[in-house]
């Protein structure tokens, strides 16, 4: 057994499921040891309760993955394996990641002697039955270490996973790959509400989502998935208007501007996330007082 997984999240453990459908089998570590022992019940894996066990029933090379979340897990983890791996082993970071951290770690973990992979994993909740989808960044011959894994996971061996270039370029690709995601959704989400908005014409917002789902060109998952919970709940009166944003998101609308590449929707789609957090509450009201000031406008007062 050359592979394990710290991190036993919604994406971690769907992760290792979908390696053990394979006869892939794998040591799985989890700051809960009930979800480890619960995870090995179900697919034969080799629960661990420290990461000292994990790493010695594993042979070498020895694959240790990493689906944390971003900042302080990941680079704790991180920095413990660097003391307990040996020199071919190799790190796979599959946080959504800064790629500038992933940069610098993997210089450190080739002073160490250790490989280091940084992996975008899309898929979500869905990516147990459907595959997921991997960028992934580093030395050609660490990634070609963690190929058979990588070939498990994706939706098909030759498709779906790609090395896009060395250490950082993995979370790279995953950053932009969010940053068209917000695009895309606010999209989704603006023609919707002017469809729900024409209440004259009587518009059954849910058919016609179905309808755009066979032949048009803005056919997709996501209108899969929206036409889906439409049909449910077509007034989403129960859903509450807050959306929020990943560092991904921020990061990528960092990025074009530190690039000089104009990314408009990427990065307006960021601030209506913003907008929808209530971030926008003291703007919003600051323009009401300003319409009143110059044109008497009456402002509605809020009686909390």
């Amino acid at each position: 057994m050359h592979f394990a997984m710290v991190g036993l999240g919604r994406m971690g453990g769907n992760m290792v499921r979908r390696l053990a459908r394979a006869s892939l089998r794998a040591a799985v570590f989890d700051r809960d040891p009930a979800t480890a022992e619960q995870l090995a019940v179900e697919t034969g894996a080799l629960a661990c309760d420290d990461l000292e066990r994990l790493v010695g029933s594993l042979s070498a090379p020895r694959i240790v993955w990493m689906m944390l979340p971003a900042g302080a897990p990941s680079a704790s983890t991180f920095e413990r394996l660097l003391a307990l791996l040996e020199p071919g082993d190799v790190i796979v970071d599959g946080a959504n990641a800064w790629y500038r951290d992933s940069i610098s770690r993997g210089a450190v973990a080739a002073e160490h002697g250790l490989g280091f992979v940084d992996a975008g994993v899309s898929g979500g909740v869905w990516g147990l039955a459907n595959g997921y989808g991997l960028m992934v960044g580093g030395v050609e011959a660490d990634v070609a270490k963690v190929a058979p894994f990588l070939r498990a996971l994706a939706p098909a061996p030759d498709r779906g996973w790609v090395r896009c270039g060395p250490p950082g370029a993995g979370h790279f690709a995953k950053m932009v790959h969010n940053g068209i995601e917000y695009g895309m959704m606010q999209a989704y989400a603006e023609g919707f509400a002017l469809l729900a908005a024409k209440s004259e014409l009587q518009l059954d917002v849910a058919a016609i989502a179905e309808s755009w789902r066979h032949g048009t060109v803005i056919r997709s998952w996501l209108l899969d998935l929206t036409a889906g919970f439409l049909s449910r709940d077509a007034s989403l009166r129960t859903t509450a208007p807050v959306v929020a944003d990943s560092g991904e998101g921020r990061w990528t609308a960092i990025e074009a501007i530190e690039l000089g590449v104009p990314a408009p929707v990427m990065t307006l789609a960021l601030i209506e996330r913003f907008a929808s957090q209530g971030h926008d509450d003291y703007t919003h009201r600051l323009l009401a007082e300003m319409r009143a000031a110059f044109g008497g406008h009456t402002v509605t007062r809020d009686p909390g």
